[in-house]
Parts: C-alpha cells; sequence; structure tokens
C-alpha cells in the first residue's frame, strides 16, 4: 500500500525558524530603542536629563513645554529650518524623483547607441559616495557663486543615480513592451502615452524611490555643512547640530532638552510619510521578485 507524504508547511502555514525569531526580535529592539530613549526624553526638563534614568520618565511631564520651548527658542529659528527643510525636500527629492522617472522609463524602453555605456555609468556612479562628491561640488559651486544659497544643497540633490537605477529595472518589468506598443497603434504620442498608459503603472516605483531621496535630503548633513554658512539656510540636521555645539562655546546656553525634541520633531515627518505610503513603498521593493 502506498504512502504519501503530506507537506506540513505552506505559504498559508509557514515553517517557524526559532533562530530566525530570535534575530528579528533582536533588529527589532536595535531599532526601537533609540526611538524610545527619544521619547521618553522629549518629556523632561533639563534637570531631569541628568538626574534621572535615559529610559523612563522623569519627576515631571514637560513634553507640551518642550515642544512649545523649541519652537518659539531664538525667535523661531527651528520653524525657519524646518522651512528650509521642506523646501530642500521638495525641490530636491521631488526633482530626483521626476528625472529618475523620466530617465528610468527612457533607458528601460528605448533602444539607442552608447546604451550600455550608460549602464555602466549609471552602476558606477551608484558605487560612489556622496561624501567623496562633496569637495568637488564645493569647488565648482564657489567658482559659480552659489555657495551659501539654498541653490548649493538643492541642485546636487536632483542627482540621484540609485533612484534612477531602482526605476529603470522597476519600469523595466512593469510596463510591458506590448501595451505600449498597443498604445502606439492606437494614435497615442510619446507623451500621451507615456503620462496615460505608462505613468500609472510606474505609481509603486515612484512611491519608492520618492521615499528614499525624501530621506536622503531630509538627512543630509555634509553637503549643506561645506556648503551654508548663514545658519538662516541651515536645514534641521545642521540647526540641531549647531544648538547642540552651544553648551561647548564660550558663555553658551545648554538646551540639550530642546536638542532632544527637535530631534523628535525633525523625524515625525518621516514616520507619517512611511506609515501613508508603506502600501506603495512594499508593492514596489518586490516589483520583479515574480517571474511569469
Amino acid at each position: 500500500m502506498r504512502t504519501r507524504t503530506v507537506n506540513k508547511h505552506s505559504v498559508d502555514r509557514p515553517r517557524r525558524s526559532p533562530l530566525l525569531t530570535v534575530l528579528t526580535a533582536v533588529v527589532l529592539v536595535y531599532s526601537l530603542v533609540p526611538l524610545v530613549w527619544l521619547l521618553v526624553n522629549s518629556t523632561k526638563t533639563q534637570g531631569d536629563l541628568f538626574s534621572s534614568f535615559g529610559l523612563w520618565f522623569g519627576d515631571s511631564f514637560a513634553l507640551w513645554d518642550n515642544v512649545v520651548a523649541t519652537l518659539t527658542y531664538d525667535d523661531g529659528v527651528f520653524v525657519r529650518w524646518l522651512g528650509n527643510t521642506v523646501l530642500y525636500v521638495v525641490l530636491g527629492a521631488g526633482g530626483a524623483t521626476f528625472l529618475a522617472i523620466l530617465g528610468g522609463y527612457a533607458l528601460a524602453k528605448f533602444d539607442f547607441p552608447g546604451k550600455r555605456g550608460v549602464f555602466a555609468v549609471v552602476i558606477g556612479a551608484v558605487a560612489v559616495p556622496g561624501t567623496a562628491l562633496a569637495v568637488p561640488t564645493f569647488l565648482m559651486f564657489s567658482q559659480m557663486g552659489l555657495t551659501n544659497t539654498p541653490w548649493a544643497v538643492i541642485i546636487p540633490s536632483l542627482i540621484s543615480p540609485f533612484g534612477l537605477y531602482l526605476m529603470w529595472t522597476f519600469a523595466a518589468e512593469a510596463i510591458p513592451t506590448e501595451l505600449l506598443e498597443a498604445a502606439r497603434i492606437d494614435g497615442a504620442g510619446e507623451f500621451r502615452t507615456f503620462f496615460r498608459v505608462s505613468l500609472p503603472l510606474l505609481a509603486p516605483g515612484i512611491v519608492t524611490v520618492l521615499l528614499f531621496t525624501m530621506v536622503a535630503t531630509w538627512n543630509n548633513y555634509f553637503l549643506p555643512l561645506i556648503m551654508l554658512r548663514d545658519s538662516d539656510w541651515y536645514p534641521l540636521t545642521l540647526g540641531l547640530n549647531a544648538w547642540n555645539a552651544q553648551a561647548a562655546t564660550a558663555g553658551g546656553e545648554a538646551i540639550f532638552h530642546l536638542v532632544i525634541t527637535g530631534s523628535l520633531l525633525t523625524i515625525l515627518p518621516l514616520v507619517a510619510a512611511f506609515l501613508v505610503l508603506q502600501r506603495y513603498w512594499q508593492s514596489g521593493l518586490a516589483a520583479g521578485s515574480v517571474k511569469e
């Protein structure tokens, strides 16, 4: 009599791995502890920061007072830094995403001489860290008289080799060539085909690239550090570092509680963006993982 082996594990009932569960828990704790520390210490006064345990609350709950003090300190310069950061993200990250969409779509769906060379250049550019290009960029912008202006931060942010490569690979998988040919046969021009047919299919990839470029621009520190001297054009990263350095200057005021609260306010827009766009981001990362 034949016996049939039944597979107990399936997609609905995956095999459990204790080692993987432990590793996932360790990574989760490693990721959440800094956020918990930031949230807890944002509720403390300056004195409680040094007299209480770092991962527990102090004697008084001063979160609202800290938020108000952060937004109003030094004539509300934090709000100006926030506006500068939003400006750099909208123009820099938004522009980088737009260029990545156009370039990735063209590279994926059009053939032209030198395409292999462009691919090699893009891959090479992905491997070059941004800090390696910061000094040459500063020298070039200094010759053009653009340093200490918002353009010194916005223009370099428009170039995202990784975003271009990601959109290139996504467009190659997400847009069937037959669909484009059918649109052209029906008389649609290239612009109409792109905006009416291709762009909706690229939505998950667009959101993914937008998130990556937005985070990179929002957290950009080294480029504004060498480009900007006027504190009125600082992004939040430079502004909070300047506040933190006040305690080390002669006659400077220690405002560590405002630095911590400002850091909390800085990451909230990023957390909100990831939560709102999470489903698009996940589908964008999974694109091309299954071949038909």
